[in-house]
């Protein structure tokens, strides 16, 4: 019979959340007056009453110039080019996939926007039509670069290079687009022995790291091949420090994943989400954060 783990509730002191640089950020509910100065543009998340700009979303107030728009604190992916983004692919239609990928519209991944196993780079024909199913199916998870925004604001993909394609053997976690930091690269080898692609539209894989790159296969192909105990290890103990990271709003790139990760060695893994040591490890993360902005 499995042990059943009970808690009785605990007061605890909020968690001191250090000011962000730039100061205070101005948060809005809806319906709550912005400015009455005439001179601003409204943006997304505002509308005009009464010669007054009014928040219709809740979240944070961002100005550029005269324009004022309200960025929401929890809201669908809203796509931008150039960004990287983990998908599910949810049907198969004629030259194209269509993919999940957080946002309000699914994503399309056109088939004349891949590279065909082994990187090949020539026109699509009839038969490269017939055989989409092999390459990509319904279930798959991809990795792919937003490659154009439609008029109706649904994002097209490309995978025009070997380090995008087929996932396979690891874990996906789902989190607020918000909380994923824009860097230059969202492709992370660990040094802990696992790696990660951070998307942009709050899609988190966490796979074991390859001993070689094996491109050949063009991003097609799935390995099968066991994993080591010890490297499902390190997943498990990666997922539950991002969970913890997410539950006191962190923003998550890199450094604040391995500083969580190694903050959490002292825990079992399966600690790591009750709240006092989330609350621990967070804290320890936060700290080594500021000393290195400092």
């Amino acid at each position: 019979m499995a042990a059943v783990s009970m808690r009785l509730p605990a007061v605890r002191a909020p968690l001191n959340s250090s000011a962000p640089r730039g100061g205070e950020k101005h948060l809005v509910a809806p319906g709550d007056t912005i400015t009455t100065d005439t001179g601003y543009m409204r943006g997304h998340g505002t509308y005009v009453e009464d010669d007054k700009l009014i928040a219709s979303v809740a979240g944070v107030v961002e100005r550029v110039n005269k324009l004022v728009c309200v960025r929401a604190l929890k809201a669908r992916y809203n796509g931008e080019i150039g960004d990287i983004v983990v998908g599910r692919i949810t049907e198969v239609q004629q030259k194209r996939w269509k993919v999940e990928t957080n946002s309000r519209l699914d994503s399309v991944l056109l088939l004349s926007s891949i590279n065909l196993p082994g990187g090949e780079l020539r026109r699509k024909s009839a038969e490269d039509e017939l055989a989409m199913r092999d390459y990509l199916q319904e279930g798959d998870l991809i990795s792919a670069e937003v490659q154009s925004i439609f008029s109706d604001g649904a994002v097209s993909l490309h995978t025009r290079s070997l380090k995008y394609g087929k996932l396979a053997q690891g874990v996906l976690v789902q989190v607020s687009p918000s909380l994923v930091k824009r860097q230059k690269t969202h492709f992370h080898d660990l040094p802990c022995g696992a790696s990660v692609i951070l998307g942009n539209n709050g899609f988190i894989w966490i796979y074991p790291t390859s001993e070689q790159k094996d491109d050949e296969a063009g991003g097609y192909t799935a390995n099968l091949e066991p994993v080591p105990l010890a490297d499902r290890e390190v997943i498990s103990r990666l997922r539950n420090c991002i969970m913890a990271l997410v539950t006191h709003k962190m923003m998550l790139f890199d450094t604040s994943i391995l500083y969580c990760y190694e903050a959490s060695l002292p825990h079992q893994i399966k600690d790591i989400l009750k709240p006092e040591v989330t609350e621990e490890i967070v804290l320890e993360a936060r700290q080594r954060l500021l000393d290195l902005e400092g």
